[in-house]
């Protein structure tokens, strides 16, 4: 489960996906199987969240990592490319961007 702390040394990285509403499910269902089978058994992996608006048009997808260089180990790795091809495929495009958290609310 995610921890959105801004006292934690983790990595966030938000990626938001832009596709049409007949290629939701598909690209849902391709980044599930990435963290099912591959993404969350890799070193460094925290855990990581999907969210998908209301119109089907946009994914974003929230995930945590112990450091930045596990993450792009994870990007650079064969089986990763090789899925980026096919998520590349079902959307518009995507952009993965790092952050810190800057504040938190309850």
């Amino acid at each position: 489960m995610p921890l959105i702390r801004t006292d934690n040394s983790y990595q966030t990285v938000i990626t938001t996906f832009e596709m049409t509403p007949g290629t939701c499910q598909d690209l849902l269902d391709e980044l599930t199987s990435a963290y099912e089978e591959f993404i969350s058994k890799q070193p460094g992996f925290i855990a990581a969240g999907l969210h998908v608006n209301d119109a089907q048009t946009r994914i974003a997808n929230y995930s945590q990592w112990k450091r930045r260089e596990d993450f792009q180990a994870m990007l650079r790795s064969q089986e990763m490319r090789k899925r980026n091809r096919r998520i590349n495929e079902l959307c518009k495009g995507f952009e993965p961007v790092m952050y810190e958290v800057a504040g938190t609310f309850d």
